[in-house]
């Protein structure tokens, strides 16, 4: 899960221009330019809590991990179709690319909604990733004891190595590849997702809330980004869900601590992913559910399991096991730096995304766009890409200045 709501080039597509220093960036009292957008900057509160925003500790020797998982990309988006394997129906659920979070509870109704049209008196689920788990859930709600069939537990699996952003359309599809349909159906499933989503606010390890994306830039120009000669056109569905987001905010120089040309504020939903998959596995065992740890090698294993109505949510995994070559592997590397309970917001800065979790604080290097790692199968992690990643974020916070309240509440007397 790597950026945020339909902003999936971590905010090529939303950056505005916001504003425009004369001289010194801290002049509250000049003249303030329009955005390009039409939109005046917003006035902040003197108690806004984006005056007061908590550096973050940028250091390469705070980075205590280094992950990296192959995101499941198909060009036609993700295979939710039926077939049968002599006497089992098996019902896909794989191929989300970088939406697997974002899109879970609502690919999963899909899927559980197809399985149970076999009337099953119990259902397998192959894999154990947050399409396994919440496969799992819709069926056990729905009155049927589930077995999942995997071989690695969710903390192990690589939907745990994804950024915890919501990001319902990253790598999804590509735009001349898609069904007609499938733009309608991909809104199906990120609106019900949400509407799960909602139910898991306030819980305990907080699985999902909502935090504010600052997207700061050196350039007073917006950042646009059209395909080079041999990208891909990737599918951008994000403004299908306008609706249920509140709109952006382009803010004035001086009233952060952010000493750029252009800064914008979006609030989000971010998943702390150690607890999700952990609040997951829980509800499951305690409805009943039992996990059995196998691996499977041929389609035709999936016939000989005891239960003749399958969900497969293999993943990446679904490449070899189906020889299903329109999978393809998109390379993320996360840098992880050590918690810091005071940095609660997002970022995106230079080709830089930031995620603050409660296991972390997650660091992702976007420069490339949605071609970054793409057709890359390497795991390996990189650590000179980690440091160079962390050291460009060095780079933003060593002119960082929060501002006091006192000085807060001048400034914006004589706003």
């Amino acid at each position: 899960m790597n950026r945020k709501p339909h902003d999936t080039n971590l905010g090529r597509r939303l950056m505005l221009q916001s504003l425009v220093a004369a001289g010194g960036l801290g002049l509250s009292g000049c003249k303030v330019p329009i955005a390009p957008d039409g939109t005046e900057p917003e006035r902040l509160a003197s108690n806004d809590r984006a005056r007061f925003l908590a550096p973050l500790r940028a250091r390469t020797d705070r980075i205590f991990d280094i992950t990296v998982c192959l995101r499941p990309f198909r060009a036609a988006g993700p295979r939710l179709d039926t077939e049968r394997i002599r006497d089992t129906l098996v019902v896909h659920n794989y191929g989300h690319g970088g939406s697997g979070w974002s899109l879970s509870w609502g690919s999963s109704t899909l899927a559980v909604n197809k399985a149970l049209t076999a009337l099953p008196d119990r259902v397998a689920v192959v894999g154990c990733g947050v399409m396994g788990l919440t496969s799992a859930l819709l069926a056990q709600a729905a009155g049927k004891p589930v077995t999942i069939y995997t071989r690695d537990l969710i903390q192990q699996a690589p939907s745990a190595r994804a950024t915890g952003s919501f990001t319902p359309d990253s790598r999804i599809a590509l735009s001349d590849a898609v069904s007609p349909e499938f733009p309608a159906l991909w809104e199906e499933m990120a609106r019900t997702s949400l509407k799960t989503f909602r139910s898991h606010l306030g819980l305990p390890g907080d699985p999902v809330r909502w935090v504010d994306r600052y997207i700061v830039s050196n350039s007073p120009l917006p950042m646009a980004h059209s395909p080079a000669e041999g990208e891909l056109h990737f599918a951008s569905y994000g403004g299908r869900l306008a609706d249920v987001f509140p709109r952006g905010e382009n803010l004035r120089p001086g009233d952060t601590p952010f000493r750029a040309a252009s800064v914008r504020r979006r609030s989000i939903p971010v998943f702390n992913i150690a607890s999700y998959s952990q609040m997951l596995m829980t509800q499951f065992r305690l409805a009943g559910g039992r996990i059995e740890h196998r691996e499977f090698h041929d389609p035709g294993q999936l016939a000989d399991l005891p239960e003749k109505v399958v969900i497969n949510c293999t993943g990446y995994g679904a490449r070899a096991l189906l020889r299903d070559d329109s999978v393809v592997p998109v390379r993320g590397q996360i840098a992880w730096l050590i918690p810091q309970p005071e940095f609660d917001y997002a970022l995106a800065y230079q080709d830089v995304n930031v995620v603050p979790r409660s296991d972390g604080i997650v660091v992702q290097s976007v420069a490339g766009g949605d071609m970054r790692g793409y057709n890359e199968e390497s795991t390996a992690p990189d650590r000179e890409e980690a440091d160079a990643t962390v050291a460009s974020l060095a780079t933003l916070y060593r002119n960082f200045r929060p501002a006091t309240r006192a000085a807060a509440a001048r400034n914006n007397d004589r706003a």
